[in-house]
């Protein structure tokens, strides 16, 4: 085994955490084609190379816009309770111990699905798999305003017993700036839910710091476009907020023109308390292991970087100091961990 294919396949090994991964966004392609299948066929997706062909994209919109496309095949209760199952799968099998995922309730209205029941319904899933785990985060999706956020988080708040710990807000940045949504962000830390907001991928710098003077975030998704702003990264660097990185996925969505042109480096160098993660892994076509090979390829990062930078994750992460603690332990006694 070459040093390149060696190291890979200690990438894949090495336990791994996610901060930022949507769940309708993970789902493998064999599940999505089985409902496709299920809800009778689709003419642009005739098979399985069709399907995957699908997940190109011209840029953000047009990513946005195939997301909505793939949601129309998640109808049911148990369409939820099954790729939870596939994708927590999936975890395991890359050895992803520990995750944050969000999902999106509201997109789902459509079917009459309660955020109740579809919040049980993909426990369910998770709960079948018990080698991760695997908290919840709502979406509360800001295109379609605060008022319908405000109503979401009561909703995610009455489902908050099958592992919700926290809230955040995707979707068209470049078109709904954070700062309306300031008041539903208070309400969720009175709720006691933790807060992240996608801010700095479609939109500039003055995403970044609406989501931090406005929402008061405990971290911040994507910040890939904080670099505009000097002052804005050495606030980073200062405060160590938390920033969830996606470097593939920014390639994917035209956000950057390529991992080499992605500013994590710039942000490692600086202290900035980052995590690495995959966004809509089975949208893009990458694994966790595949963003440390670019980070590795493009940047040189050491094997200690990557420990650093997976370490980063469980201290960027809503769990309890002890289980922090403990987590940290569990991974740096792993076998693979210990490598060289």
């Amino acid at each position: 085994m070459n040093s390149t294919n060696r190291d890979r396949d200690w990438l894949t090994r090495i336990p791994k955490v996610e901060l930022h991964l949507h769940l309708e966004g993970a789902i493998p392609h064999d599940a999505l084609w089985e409902l496709i299948q299920k809800y009778g066929g689709d003419p642009s997706c005739p098979d399985r190379e069709a399907l995957r062909q699908r997940f190109e994209y011209r840029d953000f919109p047009h990513f946005i816009e195939t997301w909505l496309w793939k949601n129309t095949f998640l109808r049911e209760y148990e369409d939820f309770t099954f790729v939870a199952e596939a994708v927590a799968r999936d975890f395991a099998n890359q050895n992803i111990l520990y995750v944050e995922a969000f999902y999106s309730p509201h997109d789902f209205r459509i079917h009459n699905l309660t955020t109740q029941r579809l919040t049980e319904a993909i426990r369910a899933g998770l709960s079948r798999v018990s080698e991760v785990q695997v908290q919840l985060v709502a979406d509360l999706i800001r295109d379609l305003g605060p008022e319908n956020a405000a109503v979401t988080l009561d909703e995610v708040n009455e489902a908050r017993d099958y592992g919700v710990v926290g809230i955040g807000i995707g979707g068209g940045e470049h078109k709904h700036p954070p700062e309306p949504f300031a008041d539903t962000y208070e309400r969720a830390r009175e709720l006691g839910f933790r807060t992240s907001a996608h801010a700095g991928e479609a939109a500039g710098a003055e995403s970044v710091w609406g989501a931090i003077r406005a929402l008061k975030v405990d971290r911040i998704g994507h910040g890939t476009r904080a670099i505009e702003d000097p002052e804005l990264v050495e606030h980073l660097a200062e405060s160590r907020l938390p920033i969830e990185l996606n470097p593939i996925s920014n390639v994917c969505t035209a956000v950057v023109e390529s991992v080499a042109h992605h500013p994590f480096k710039h942000y490692f160098d600086r202290g900035l308390l980052i995590c690495i993660n995959t966004d809509d892994p089975k949208m893009f076509h990458n694994t966790l292991a595949d963003e440390f090979a670019q980070l590795q390829s493009h940047f040189g990062i050491s094997r200690d970087d990557v420990r650093k930078l997976i370490i980063n994750g469980i201290e960027a992460s809503w769990l309890s100091a002890d289980e922090k603690d403990a987590l940290s332990g569990r991974f740096t006694a792993d076998p693979a961990w210990l490598e060289e």
